[in-house]
């Protein structure tokens, strides 16, 4: 480590090496990482319009789940269209400026840390879905749904905001070349001047605390499932209601497997090259599958997507999900006279499902 002199300058920005060694097939990674990028902005694209238009998917756990599609735009958009950029060498593509390298860093953070408060929220709605179904309307209700959600973001956007600020105060006065993508922590520290024993503290105290945080709660959630569907004799209706539940689980171990993996570690000077493929992986490769497994593993999203395909045209769709919200207005103010909601004769209904 250099020492922090009075006489060095401070780095005004950073390059962006990305995939430099693989040269010679830049034109297939191009290919490759665009095609990805595509597929997963059509993907969350359709689920969030997809859900917004059929009432038959206006439900918590969809509620939810077009949050999570938002948050998978944002996350690819962060990184993968510079790293495109450089692939096909355009001019000042792979030079960032240093505030917008905290900008990325803090921006890529806050997402992924809100996505991990978001999964932990789905984790619950599904414990209650499935262990205490006649209680679902009143503790996963629409009010509880937009707190739990608002909760997710604010605890996402607090996340990087110390481990950033330490960022900032390093000095970076050497070589700018970051071996990465994108302007992730630890290639940055490998970079700075001054004495990063601090920032790596909080950067580990941050990460544990919300992957633990956040963990601990989808596997409480889920070891009451567990111990819930052992209980039910029926094979049958065990498997439908853990059918419920097998695409967030599926999504939720490949997104905790790799950030586990990526964060949960104190030394800088590990392999770069092996973080730059594990990063490819939860940056771009797994906000393309969580659709894909939401929609192979659901069927009601499939039979949305078919009755979607079906209709004659997306004006139909709309105006069907236009008379369903007046209906659902007409039946809560008729509902609210005898003291109940229709959200609440609609979640008791599909609790029932699992009242066995």
């Amino acid at each position: 480590m250099q020492p922090d002199t009075a006489n060095q300058t401070h780095t005004a920005e950073f390059v962006l090496v990305g995939f430099a060694e693989l040269r010679e097939t830049r034109l297939f990674l191009f290919s490759l990482f665009l095609t990805m990028y595509l597929l997963t902005l059509v993907e969350n694209l359709a689920i969030i319009v997809l859900v917004r238009l059929d009432h038959r998917l206006h439900r918590p756990m969809y509620f939810f789940l077009t949050h999570l599609s938002c948050l998978e735009i944002g996350y690819t958009s962060v990184t993968v269209p510079k790293m495109l950029a450089g692939f096909l060498g355009v001019a000042g593509s792979q030079r960032i400026s240093y505030a917008g390298c905290l900008t990325q860093l803090f921006v890529f953070t806050f997402l992924g840390a809100t996505e991990c408060f978001l999964l932990a929220a789905m984790a619950y709605d599904r414990y209650v879905a499935v262990c205490l179904p006649l209680r679902y309307a009143a503790l996963v209700s629409w009010g509880t749904c937009v707190r739990l959600a608002a909760a997710c973001w604010l605890g996402g956007f607090l996340t990087p905001v110390l481990p950033v600020y330490l960022m900032s105060r390093l000095r970076f006065c050497g070589p700018n070349v970051i071996d990465h993508f994108f302007c992730d922590a630890s290639p940055l520290l490998a970079l700075a001047c001054s004495d990063v024993s601090l920032k790596e503290t909080a950067d580990l105290l941050v990460s544990l605390a919300v992957l633990l945080a956040s963990s601990a709660v989808i596997a409480a959630s889920y070891g009451r499932i567990v111990w819930t569907l052992l209980r039910i004799r029926a094979a049958a209706e065990r498997r439908k209601a853990f059918s419920t539940c097998a695409a967030h689980l599926t999504v939720v171990s490949l997104f905790y497997g790799t950030l586990f993996f990526m964060y949960a570690r104190t030394r800088v000077a590990s392999c770069i090259s092996f973080n730059k493929v594990v990063s490819v992986f939860y940056a771009i490769v797994t906000p393309m599958l969580n659709p894909l497994i939401y929609s192979l593993r659901n069927r009601e999203v499939n039979a949305a997507l078919g009755r979607a395909f079906s209709c004659r045209s997306w004006k139909e769709l709309r105006h069907q999900s236009t008379v369903h919200q007046k209906q659902r207005l007409q039946t809560g103010a008729k509902a609210r006279a005898c003291g109940f909601s229709a959200l609440s004769i609609t979640n008791i209904r599909m609790g029932e499902e699992f009242s066995h």
